[in-house]
């Protein structure tokens, strides 16, 4: 008994990709994708709504290492919420991050799925590329600010004045270690803007080279400016890390222009404002030889007239 196979029809991607999907039908694709991306969320949330406790006390922690912060018998104190909606808030809030960073792979692959139509296939990898590089950047930018946090905190307090409590009001100190964690996270992406100017033939590796003083000024500052930490502990240590992330930038930078074999080119040497040289010398322009002549050409042939129509085809024809 044979089976009739029914013959599949492209999938969702290829008619984004080859441009027959209609307006509609992208709307109802952002719609379903929307909803599949704030589902992962909401289940990311409600696990992490029993991760925020154990959480929190590893964001304590560096609040527990500050000097007078334990009672006699080792434990560190609590710290201090000044509203009776603060601890369910701070929760709700520590679950809602946490939400964000366990449904990361769903709702990104999301968003990746809808834009991906509309790339090309080269674009396509390079992306696969800077996204996994982008994640572990992001994760040793929280890992440098959670060190930060760490050495910083004794460091404001020794500074500042004398005869100060060190107990936190909750919610300042858990926004000031969030934001700080984000800021280092985000600011650690900085070198992938460099290798996709290199890889997309924008900036080559001499230039990016050649932007040295402008990228350590610009780091330095932007690290004076966006650090929550008035102390120079984490300023100088973002702004030193940013720099070393410019040099390995750089340096694959370079890797990429030795594969590709760019500054080999007949022009490489040349540069964009420089007057191309003129030859001014002059050769001797010798006599031409005698043409010979030429023979006349026949006349054509006259031609036939045409068949007629009723010879031109049998009886089968």
């Amino acid at each position: 008994m044979a089976f009739a196979l029914k013959k599949r029809g492209p999938s969702g991607f290829e008619r984004a990709s080859d441009g027959s999907m209609t307006l509609v039908e992208h709307i109802r694709e952002l719609r379903s994708r929307l909803f599949r991306a704030s589902l992962a969320i909401v289940v990311g949330l409600i696990i992490g709504y029993f991760l925020a406790d154990p959480v929190f006390e590893l964001l304590k922690r560096p609040y527990c290492r500050l000097p007078n912060t334990t009672d006699a018998t080792g434990h560190c104190q609590v710290l201090l919420a000044f509203a009776p909606t603060t601890g369910f808030t701070l929760k709700l809030k520590l679950a809602l991050w946490l939400g964000l960073i366990i449904g990361g792979p769903v709702w990104l692959y999301q968003l990746w799925a809808f834009i991906a139509p509309g790339l090309h296939r080269n674009e396509r990898k390079w992306a696969y590329v800077f996204v996994a590089i982008a994640a572990p950047l992001f994760a040793a930018g929280g890992v440098l600010a959670y060190f930060v946090v760490d050495k910083g905190l004794g460091f404001l307090m020794e500074a500042g004045l004398g005869g100060l409590s060190n107990q936190f009001e909750v919610s300042a100190y858990i926004a000031f270690v969030t934001n700080m964690i984000l800021l280092f996270g985000v600011a650690f992406e900085f070198p992938l803007i460099l290798l996709m100017l290199n890889f997309t033939g924008i900036a080559s590796a001499k230039r990016l080279l050649s932007w040295w003083r402008v990228v350590i000024f610009v780091s330095f500052a932007f690290a004076a400016i966006a650090t929550p930490d008035p102390g120079p502990f984490g300023m100088t240590l973002l702004a030193t890390a940013l720099s070393l992330l410019y040099f390995i930038a750089v340096g694959i930078a370079f890797l990429n222009d030795k594969r590709r074999g760019r500054g080999r080119e007949i022009y490489a040497g040349v540069a964009d404002d420089e007057v191309s040289p003129l030859d001014l010398s002059t050769e001797s322009v010798e006599a031409g030889g005698r043409a010979e002549s030429v023979a006349p050409i026949d006349a054509p042939e006259p031609v036939a007239a045409p068949t007629p129509i009723e010879r031109r085809y049998d009886d089968m024809t």
